[in-house]
């Protein structure tokens, strides 16, 4: 803890959800089981994709990505209230406060130009089914995963580095259950005002343009669908989309709910517990809106489950005797 503004920072002080005793081992189960599941859920997405060949698509590819991506964003946090609620301490060192808020910013970025991309890939598959594979073709697919994560990281590296030039006087306690962005800025004593701007502009353009080009892919993917003349033809199409669609929707709105609480009202403690939907919730949700919607996701669990069984005795030792 500091003394003045010319003192160096070396520790911020994370307050969480609940400073109640009683709460806290309730809290503690709720964030782990969460965790668990959400890393249990992804992985297995992953490991479908993988084992199937058949799911070696551009879709699916995007799909798996974005389940590491939800692997890495909620490993961004949890653990680290998992260990404070245990350990009985609120302490994060600035060091860690700084990592948390970069790959924070990174990966949220990263959630956000994938969830655009897979828009796009729906948009190509029922729009332009004929050039489908060449459009979305490997190499395009590797190229535009990779942008994703340049653009992702600049902006990252942006933000942490201009938080390095503030100076913090003698409040350091983080209302929140992590180092967010405006959390941090707001307990700074010298001028914030770039610090501000940036944050701003970067939130409206990380949301509004990714959202803008959702927005453009499903008005086309719409009309398109309004063109088939079977229903049962619109129904596949529709159906190809329909995980998600619901995925931006949840994203999206849970993402405005959260920041039109916190200008709403003044407590910091209702932000934290509004934000743990898309810190927590969204990424556990994810895999169960995209397998149980999905047939083929379903299959591949089904023989990758099928697979693992049939392996295990072998590890162990207890193949069977001819």
């Amino acid at each position: 803890m500091v003394a003045d503004n010319d003192t160096q920072t070396t520790e911020f002080f994370l307050l969480g959800l609940s400073r109640d005793p009683e709460l806290q081992t309730l809290t503690f189960g709720l964030f782990l089981s969460m965790y668990l599941t959400t890393i249990l859920g992804n992985l297995l997405i992953i490991l479908a994709v993988s084992s199937d060949l058949h799911l070696h698509t551009p879709m699916y590819f995007f799909l798996s990505n974005l389940s590491f991506i939800d692997i890495c964003f909620t490993s961004t946090t949890v653990p680290k209230i998992l260990f404070n609620i245990q350990a009985q301490s609120r302490v994060i060192t600035f060091q860690g406060c700084l990592s948390q808020l970069y790959f924070f910013v990174l990966f949220l970025g990263m959630d956000n130009l994938l969830l655009s991309i897979m828009a796009y890939d729906r948009f190509v598959a029922i729009c332009h089914p004929l050039h489908y594979t060449v459009i979305m073709n490997p190499r395009l697919c590797g190229q535009l995963l990779l942008v994703s994560w340049i653009m992702s990281a600049l902006n990252s590296l942006l933000h942490s580095l201009m938080v390095l030039r503030l100076s913090f006087c003698t409040d350091l306690e983080i209302p929140h259950f992590f180092c967010e962005l405006n959390q941090v800025i707001a307990l700074a004593c010298s001028d914030t005002f770039i610090n501000s701007l940036a944050m701003y502009l970067g939130a409206g353009l990380w949301g509004a343009v990714p959202l803008t080009g959702i927005l453009y892919s499903y008005t086309k993917i719409v009309a398109s669908i309004r063109s088939i003349s079977s229903a049962q033809g619109k129904v596949k199409a529709f159906s190809t989309c329909a995980s998600h669609l619901s995925v931006v929707s949840l994203s999206y709105c849970t993402a405005v709910g959260v920041y039109l609480s916190s200008a709403i009202t003044e407590k910091s403690s209702s932000s934290a517990t509004a934000s743990v939907m898309y810190t927590v919730v969204m990424p556990m949700l994810n895999p169960f809106i995209y397998s149980l919607r999905n047939k083929d996701i379903k299959r591949a669990l089904n023989a990758f489950s099928e697979m693992a069984a049939r392996k295990v005795p072998n590890v162990l030792g207890l193949k069977r005797q001819p």
